[in-house]
């Protein structure tokens, strides 16, 4: 069977929020079998917010977690890279109220687990394995998840601007696809909105540094690293959210400018419908293989 997995070693990084702009201080931990991804305040005595559906607080440009009043915010991009490097229990410390965006990506995260290295624990994974459709409308919006025996995913977006416009793409997070098609995907804003943003409260760590930064025709800061990286990074983001299932996820999932908001409602639709999904161990000769590390980190154009 596929066995668990977690993190070698202690790993850490520092940064803004991306939203609060406030510096943080990251620390990723080895976490014990079956122990899911736990959030540790260290400024808060160590209070603990696990990273699972029930935490969910506030979704709109990010997806943040709170459990008696404590917040971690701007989760997904770090949940993300867990589920892309099949990381299924960690600690992670933070010393503020939000993660580091670093370069927007979740390319920083999968260095660092990779910097850690990965260690297999003593036991098998356990799988949600979808046996019922589920449909999600909300205007022009919709999200849905099938029955299917690996994890895929197909995202489309429709932006009324030059670079973006109507993009579609379909992953399949088995054979190093994540790592080479997803990871270094930046988030992505527009210059117009965002002196209305900030006024909201929202966006006061971001620069060109960390986010794709848009223009009414153009883009402040070129070059992009996929052509299609905004709706890469959709996906990035909807790997993130729908790890608050808390399991590996087998099915496949179709969004159609879905958005964070109903990404997860469907994990909270999908979790109180115990008869839409059951659970499950997958054999080890079942997982395909990594891609190399020297490709599987780089860039593709």
């Amino acid at each position: 069977m596929i066995q668990e997995q977690t993190i070698r070693a202690a790993v850490e990084c520092s940064g803004v929020g991306l939203h609060s702009g406030a510096p943080v201080h990251l620390r990723i931990l080895p976490g014990p079998t079956s122990s899911g991804i736990v959030f540790r305040r260290t400024d808060l005595d160590g209070f603990e917010v696990e990273a699972v559906g029930r935490n969910v607080a506030r979704v709109s440009y990010a997806t943040s977690l709170m459990k008696k009043g404590v917040l971690i915010s701007t989760t997904e991009h770090l949940l993300s890279a867990f589920v892309g490097m099949g990381i299924d229990n960690a600690i992670v410390e933070l010393d503020n109220l939000e993660l580091p965006i670093l370069d927007g990506s979740a390319q920083p995260f999968v260095d660092l687990i990779r910097r850690a290295g990965i260690r297999k624990q003593r036991r098998p994974r356990t799988y949600l394995r979808v046996i019922k459709s589920l449909e999600l409308r909300e205007g022009n919006k919709f999200i849905g998840i099938y029955p299917a025996d690996r994890y895929s995913v197909s995202y489309t977006i429709n932006f009324p601007h030059p670079l973006i416009g109507s993009e579609t793409r379909s992953i399949e997070l088995t054979n190093g696809q994540y790592l080479a098609e997803i990871a270094a995907a930046r988030t992505f804003g527009f210059l117009h909105e965002a002196e209305l943003m900030r006024q909201q409260g929202l966006i006061r760590g971001a620069s060109e540094e960390n986010a794709i930064v848009l223009t009414k025709d153009g883009v402040v800061n070129p070059p992009l690293r996929f052509s299609d990286e905004f709706v890469r990074h959709k996906i990035l983001d909807l790997i993130g959210d729908l790890a608050l299932i808390g399991r590996q996820v087998l099915g496949n999932v179709v969004a159609d400018r879905a958005g964070h908001a109903m990404h997860t409602a469907l994990v909270s639709r999908l979790l109180r419908d115990k008869s839409l999904w059951e659970e499950t161990t997958v054999p080890e000769e079942e997982r395909e293989p990594e891609l190399p590390r020297h490709f599987a980190a780089g860039y593709s154009v």
